[in-house]
């Protein structure tokens, strides 16, 4: 799955337009690398996201195209 819509569907962040704009500038990471929006992501993989001056690392455990609200929580671990 695309990063920019895994971070839409798991809730992270709350537009697939946003996500896009925040990986095109840089502050999204995956496994140290920085990322496109158009990366791909794999359950195991950690994602540091910045937002202002914090960091937030997570850790994917599952991958789904549609999820509840309740359940997006269960998509990552937060690190």
């Amino acid at each position: 799955m695309r990063i920019d819509k895994y971070l839409k569907v798991s809730r992270l962040i709350k537009r697939r337009t946003v996500a896009n704009e925040v990986c095109e500038q840089g502050r999204v990471k995956i496994n140290d690398k920085v990322s496109k929006p158009g990366s791909e992501v794999k359950v195991g993989d950690v994602i540091e996201i910045q937002f202002g001056n914090n960091i937030t690392a997570i850790e994917i455990t599952r991958i789904s195209e549609h999820v509840t609200k309740d359940d997006a929580k269960e998509m990552y671990i937060i690190k």
